[in-house]
């Protein structure tokens, strides 16, 4: 199916927009290297719509209320859940982190039961208690390491709490927008959650760090190259939500986990113990279970 197909895709790109912005977090700040995402991106993301309206007939969008709350609140969560994952990174590796961030999915099923009434079989919710096991494995500190390893677990499950309420809420944005039509939809969501984000951020660092607006422009040529992976991966993720729920996306989604794994032992010279292998299978197997059970 080609949501499948798009999932597999997007993790690797997703991968290297990471491994961009995580070179870029000890000088803009993890805000900065936030901002690269959306700010970056949007050029690409505008020229990706603009092909694809133009090979898309007889569209009617509906940009009411549901489709602005629901992009709004995908669009904060991102931001967020982006933060969170770069500070993750950078207090608990580059693989670690991704694996935590993996939480987004048996999150973004209980969100479904509790905001949207999904239903969830005894399968899913044993996918959900196995998961929750594996992170606790996955992320439980070495007695020399604990303050770090602590902090960067918290800032793994921060980022995969958001993530799941971006997930739900770029889906809902998509359907809410034109459903006859899932790509349109998908890449006119992502247009306007990246207009709105590199606005929010703008004004935001320009308050608070203006240093990491520098920092950010003077690092253009690594920014171009995340921006383009990230809507690359972006769109899709975007898609495939739109042509199905975000459970199933975010179960195809976890072949990012030893992507990340071999990234991070190749650019950043990270070594991962047996138990930490142990623990990002056992995640992988409870996102698994919770998306298809």
């Amino acid at each position: 199916m080609l949501w499948i197909l798009l999932t597999v895709a997007a993790a690797p790109l997703q991968v290297a927009r990471n491994a961009l912005q995580r070179g870029l977090v000890g000088d803009a700040g993890p805000w900065g290297a936030t901002l690269v995402r959306f700010l970056f991106g949007l050029p690409f993301s505008l020229a990706l719509f603009t092909v694809v309206a133009m090979l898309t007939p007889h569209v009617a969008p509906h940009a009411g209320s549901r489709f602005l709350v629901a992009v709004c609140a995908g669009g904060v969560a991102q931001i967020c859940a982006t933060a969170a994952l770069l500070m993750a990174m950078r207090t608990s590796g580059f693989a670690v982190a991704t694996f935590m961030q993996q939480s987004s999915l048996p999150l973004a099923a209980l969100l479904g039961v509790f905001v949207f009434g999904d239903g969830m079989s005894g399968t899913q919710w044993a996918g959900v208690a196995a998961t929750t096991v594996a992170l606790l494995v996955l992320s439980w500190p070495a007695r020399a390491q604990a303050t770090g390893k602590a902090a960067g677990a918290l800032y793994g499950l921060a980022s995969g709490a958001a993530f799941a309420v971006a997930l739900n809420g770029y889906r809902q944005a998509g359907l809410a927008l034109e459903p006859a039509h899932p790509i349109y939809s998908a890449t006119a969501t992502l247009c306007v959650a990246q207009t709105l984000q590199s606005i929010v951020m703008v004004l935001l660092l320009a308050a608070i760090r203006p240093s990491a607006l520098r920092a950010v422009g003077a690092s253009w040529k690594v920014s171009l190259g995340a921006g383009f992976f990230g809507t690359a991966a972006s769109a899709c993720w975007f898609s495939a939500l739109a042509l199905a729920p975000a459970g199933p996306v975010r179960a195809v989604g976890v072949i990012e986990g030893p992507i990340a794994a071999a990234a991070g032992r190749r650019l950043f010279k990270e070594r991962l113990s047996q138990r930490q292998w142990v623990g990002g299978a056992m995640a992988a197997a409870g996102v698994v279970m919770t998306a298809l059970g």
